[in-house]
């Protein structure tokens, strides 16, 4: 049996590390302001925020070539200031995975952030400490295991990401052509020896993850006073 070509594995990290890295910076606000709002149509927001939860990763797909086409306003003025496409590109791929994994960030931070509440917040704030600083200093520290949580999960569905990494991207070596579309490669080629080298992989790492996930939520529970 030939070993499969690495390559796609290492742009499957490169990829799966600044979707989370973006995520972290995006989902974080995000997070803190579904977690303490009262606006009155905040359900509505958590439902845009999950929406890739359940929409086929196809539909997802789709809209994604028409927004990210030269012809669209965004792809037209990425053209316009790079000459290349964010279609089939690892550009594009990175847009997608942020939209695509974003609920995965969002959520177990919403929820910890629900579960620790306020009054450590405005306690700082009475300590004269901005709402930075308090953030940073006091809730940040508090949220390590939810933010330990949200960052595996993103990371992990972005590397097992296909649907939606196959419409927009393709399959192009080096630069869209992904494990999870390597793995569809191997099976359509009937090249089942590698494919089932990348599957075990992947299974073997999903398994870990969750099993990651499930005993740092039993062994460290969040404290709220």
């Amino acid at each position: 049996m030939t070993l499969p070509d690495l390559d796609p594995l290492w742009l499957t990290l490169r990829l799966a590390a600044l979707v989370t890295v973006i995520l972290l910076v995006i989902g974080t606000p995000l997070a803190w302001w579904l977690a303490n709002t009262r606006w009155r149509i905040k359900s509505v927001a958590e439902a845009i925020t999950a929406l890739p939860l359940v929409l086929p990763p196809t539909v997802l797909g789709f809209y994604f070539l028409v927004f990210l086409s030269p012809n669209s306003t965004l792809g037209g003025l990425w053209f316009s200031a790079t000459g290349g496409k964010l279609t089939f590109s690892f550009a594009g791929l990175v847009i997608c995975s942020v939209i695509y994994s974003l609920p995965f960030m969002v959520q177990p931070l919403q929820a910890t952030f629900e579960t620790l509440g306020r009054n450590f917040w405005e306690t700082a704030a009475t300590l004269r400490a901005s709402p930075l600083d308090a953030f940073l200093t006091v809730i940040s520290p508090l949220a390590a295991r939810g933010y330990l949580t949200a960052i595996v999960l993103t990371f992990a569905h972005t590397i097992g990401e296909f649907g939606v990494v196959l419409m927009v991207g393709g399959n192009i070596p080096g630069e869209t052509k992904v494990i999870s579309i390597a793995i569809y490669e191997h099976v359509e080629t009937i090249r089942y020896a590698e494919a089932h080298l990348l599957s075990a992989g992947l299974l073997a790492f999903s398994f870990l993850v969750l099993l990651f996930v499930y005993v740092t939520n039993r062994r460290f529970p969040i404290h709220v006073g």
